[in-house]
């Protein structure tokens, strides 16, 4: 029994780095840290280097440490590193119980990647998914075991009700300054509802794409929006809950999500969403009664994100309609340990616990 609690996780080495916070980071540790009170002692694997693309000596030290895994454990790998290690992790599958946990199928985003991932996901014992959607993608673009192939999808922590202003203006915009977040499609759209009053707050990361970051900067310049749209950087702890808290409505304008955990961290706390259709962002969103707690757009269009935009800061009775539903979606969001339980269970089969 005590050899079968024990399972190995190899997980990228900026999984606690709070510069660059990351939902795929963040769904790693709760569930480690999940799975540690369940009763489970993983042995953490912090693993550099730039992945999905590892260099050799990135490679090279990956195999060393799933080298010294002993055999018949369970090892637990991030796909971001699993995606792009085929040749360290295949031969090893007959060897140790291989669990990989998908955030985002790399493949399917990058073909160069996808006949990588697909030997890592054939070969492993069972794979963990963040979202329904991206099971169905796996299912769809690899000749993967259904019965193997499991969602978990993302937990949030309660958190104190955000008091709204009655007006709706204080936006916020939650993730990493990147192209696919779409952050220039925000501006765009901000721009075209210039007449209403409204603030915004882009938190996340500016380092990631330096030149999507500059692009934006002069985009708000030229648009005369640099005192009402504010590129802030990363925000975590204390800072983050302060800027929910201050804010009005969630808006997520990516062209790629599998799920979209700022959407249950604004639901959470009653916020109202204005979010783009994709990926797995529907099922974060999910459902009020018959309702939707927030407003769907297609990805891409800042023309239909500033009509959706015009509409809520506009309409009052719209607005208290989706705070109502986001109130009432924060009863239904499930938490981190029941996160953790799903990992847990996918674990215990493939062990044999």
């Amino acid at each position: 029994m005590r050899a079968l609690s024990e399972i190995h996780a190899v997980v990228p080495a900026g999984i606690d780095d709070p510069v660059l916070p990351s939902g795929g980071n963040t769904y790693d540790r709760r569930v480690l840290d999940g799975l540690r009170a369940l009763g489970w002692r993983p042995i953490e694997h912090p693993v550099p280097g730039p992945w999905p693309r590892p260099d050799a000596a990135t490679t090279a030290h990956l195999a060393e440490v799933v080298a010294a895994v002993p055999t018949g454990s369970v090892l637990l790998v991030d796909g971001l590193i699993a995606s792009a290690a085929d040749a360290v992790l295949v031969p090893e599958a007959d060897r140790v119980r291989l669990v990989v946990v998908v955030h985002l199928p790399l493949g399917v985003a990058d073909p160069d990647l996808a006949a990588a991932e697909g030997k890592v996901l054939t070969a492993a014992a069972a794979v963990v998914t963040t979202s329904g959607w991206t099971r169905d993608v796996l299912l769809d673009a690899y000749a993967l075991t259904p019965a193997a192939v499991h969602v978990a999808r993302p937990g949030v922590d309660r958190a104190p009700v955000a008091p709204g202003a009655p007006d709706g203006a204080r936006l916020i915009c939650v993730g990493a300054v990147t192209a696919l977040k779409g952050q220039a499609d925000l501006l765009a759209a901000l721009a075209l509802v210039a007449d209403l009053p409204w603030s915004c707050v882009l938190v996340g990361a500016l380092t990631r794409e330096p030149d999507v970051v500059d692009g934006l900067r002069r985009l708000a310049a030229s648009a005369g929006l640099v005192d009402r749209a504010h590129l802030v950087g990363p925000r975590v702890g204390g800072d983050l809950e302060r800027t929910y808290a201050a804010a009005d409505l969630l808006v997520l304008p990516s062209h790629v999500e599998t799920y979209g955990m700022v959407v249950s961290e604004a639901l959470a706390r009653g916020i109202p969403v204005l979010a783009t259709d994709v990926g797995g962002v529907r099922e974060a969103i999910g459902q009020a009664g018959d309702e939707q707690p927030g407003l769907l757009v297609p990805a891409g269009s800042p023309e239909a994100l500033a009509a959706a935009l015009r509409s809520w800061l506009t309409d009052g009775d719209r607005r208290d309609r989706l705070r109502r539903n986001a109130m009432a979606r924060r009863d239904t969001l499930s938490s981190w340990s029941e996160t953790a339980g799903h990992v847990s269970a996918v674990l215990e089969r493939v062990g044999g616990r």
